[in-house]
This record gives C-alpha cells, structure tokens and sequence, in this order.
C-alpha cells in the first residue's frame, strides 16, 4: 500500500542531539553514584521519555533520583543546544525532496521541540504536525504516540512509515502497525547500530538520511533494496 503519511521521530533522526542529552545525563547520574555510562544510556533508554527512564533506573538500583537533578539535566539541555544542536546533516535536503506529509513524534516535550526544531531552522517545516508523549497515557515503546501522529493527520496506521533511531521507537512503531526505517546516522549510534535495529522489525535501515527520499520512491515500487 503507497505510503501517506511519513512519521519522523525527533532527537537523533532530525537533530543530532540524542549526544548531547546523553553526555548530559552521564555526569549527573555520576555525581549521584549510578553506574551508568554513555554507552549503556544510549544502548537502552534512547527514545523512551525521561520520566520512564528515570523510573527504570530507580527500580534497577534502589538510588531515587531528585526531581531537582532531572530539573538540572533538562536546564542544561536548553542552554547546549543553544550552541551544540545541530540538523542531522541531510535532513534539510531530503525534506525538501519528500513529496508527501510529513509530521514529528517524538519522546520530547512540545517546548524543547519548538526550541530545537527552531534552532536548526525545521519548526516552520513542520508546524503545527509536532507531535509529543506529553499528548498521550504511555510513551514510546508504547504505540499510542505514533497512532495519535496518524490520527491526527488524517492517515491510516497501515499507510504511515516511521523514520526511527531507537529500539523502543522502531517497537513503537511496529506495535502501532506502521512500517519502520532504521536511521543510524546520529552521532550517538555505535557500531551495529543498524542491524540492532534491524532486530527490532525495521524494514530497513538508513545511515544517510539525504538518501531518504530515493529510498521512499523504491520502497512504493519494488521490495527493499540492501541494508545501507
């Protein structure tokens, strides 16, 4: 069935800042005594919202985290992307280029997506189709993000495809019956970044994204090219 609709997550697939949240998150988490480092951050919480992030830790390890650290990770978010963010290189080139709607899902909330979504000069590509957790009861790995995205735009879950650089987006969106590419071009995506993804149910993966919208054309001809 021809793609309708093209779902793009935000931090990592857009923007290049899942690196710099997680650099972030690491030396607070240090000065608390977790154990966690960057490695495993983006391994296993990139793309979940950081409310569940948070809990999972707690639960792991019994070391509650204080409302005023996550308050701090998030200030200093807003203050590096200032002069960090960057656009995922491609991504402007290949918006220009996709032929059909497009819209934003993401873990992040509504005010830091108008922040760096504008930052990078994206926010007038996609308003008002900026979609966040904030809006739905559970987060991604969750599907209720990617069917509220659908609904919204008029779309049929079986005629979106989701652009994803995370294990819980891309489950995300196979369990709200979406079709998934597997973006591994971030900055924070290690080695066999792709084939974990792959894993996961992407139909394919992706690592320059000025090649999506060649990819969206052979995709609505033909079965899937090789991995990328």
């Amino acid at each position: 069935m021809p793609f309708e609709l093209v779902i793009f997550d935000c931090d990592g697939v857009l923007i290049d800042s899942e690196i710099i949240a997680i650099r972030l998150e690491a030396e607070e988490l240090r000065a608390l005594g977790y154990g966690y480092d960057e490695a495993e951050i983006a391994r296993r919480f990139s793309g979940i919202p950081g409310a569940a992030m948070y809990a999972m830790m707690e639960a792991e390890t019994g070391i509650p985290i204080p409302p005023e650290v996550r308050r701090r990770v998030s200030r200093r978010m807003r203050e590096a992307i200032v002069t960090e963010l960057d656009a995922v290189p491609g991504v402007p080139e290949a918006l220009e280029r996709i032929d059909r709607p497009v819209c934003v899902a993401s873990s992040s909330g509504l005010d830091y997506l108008r922040q760096a979504l504008g930052l990078v000069g994206l926010w007038p590509r996609f308003h008002p189709n900026v979609f966040s957790a904030q809006q739905v009861a559970r987060g991604k790995p969750a599907p209720d993000l990617f069917l509220f995205a659908a609904e919204r735009m008029g779309a049929a879950p079986e005629t979106c495809l989701v652009i994803e650089d995370s294990a819980a987006g891309v489950r995300a969106g196979i369990a709200a019956g979406m079709q998934v590419i597997g973006f591994h071009g971030g900055g924070h995506c290690p080695p066999g970044h792709g084939e974990r993804l792959i894993a996961e149910g992407a139909r394919l993966t992706l690592s320059e994204m000025r090649l999506l919208p060649e990819l969206l054309r052979r995709l609505q001809r033909q079965p899937p090219p090789p991995l990328m």
